[in-house]
């Protein structure tokens, strides 16, 4: 119900007259991703980088007018979102904003269209060609996400050059454990099963080296 209420104040407040002004003139932005750190802890570590696994809640404004198209906390029962820095999963004036960013720490990101839904915008939402979007996004955990090689060659316990979702939990709970974080089992099953919906595209169970290897996105 917060949740709700918490995003319903957000669409409310971005109505207001002037609240919108500055953020409005980032359209004249034409490549650039502008960041304003609204709130960063006084200890800011670990600082997420490419490859990183990052749990965040987001909101998504029209920079013209700001109308809200996306509220994460309405959207999947409300729970924050996995994503993985830097793989293209998402736009990449996000993946570009949420470098650096600590557990939570808060940030407005403005993204011009080019590096957001450029001229064809995004239908299933009200994201019209060649807008600039603007993301309030909260960043909850920030752990070594299971993407370099080298963390490959750490889960690929037997050596088969693939991994099953046992060894990429085994992973994850030693990593999280290393850094003062214990879950409970259920935690890690949820992420690992997020980690393969979106990553193990012939769905046989395991994911590649090919599959895995995040650098082959490098030019998005």
């Amino acid at each position: 119900m917060w949740r709700l209420l918490g995003c319903t104040f957000c669409l409310f407040v971005s109505l207001q007259p002037g609240f919108w002004r500055g953020w409005a003139a980032a359209e004249e932005l034409e490549g650039e991703v502008k960041i304003e750190v609204l709130f960063k802890p006084l200890h800011c570590s670990p600082k997420s980088k490419k490859g990183d696994l990052m749990n965040i809640h987001y909101d998504g404004f029209l920079a013209k007018d700001g109308s809200q198209f996306y509220c994460s906390r309405t959207d999947k029962d409300g729970h924050p979102q996995w994503v993985v820095l830097g793989i293209g999963r998402i736009i990449k004036g996000l993946d570009m904003g949420m470098v650096d960013m600590c557990p939570g720490e808060r940030r407005k990101i403005t993204v011009p269209p080019a590096l957001a839904f450029g001229e064809q915008g995004k239908g299933s939402e009200p994201v019209p060609p060649n807008a600039t979007v603007i993301f309030e996004v909260e960043a909850f955990s920030v752990s070594r996400g299971p993407r370099s090689m080298e963390a490959f060659g750490n889960m690929d316990v037997d050596n088969d050059k693939s991994l099953s979702k046992d060894e990429v939990k085994e992973y994850l709970k030693v990593e999280y454990k290393r850094e003062g974080k214990p879950r409970e089992e259920s935690f890690f099953d949820k992420v690992v099963e997020d980690i393969f919906r979106k990553n193990d595209n012939d769905r046989n169970g395991q994911i590649s080296v090919k599959e895995y290897n995040i650098y082959r996105h490098d030019e998005l």
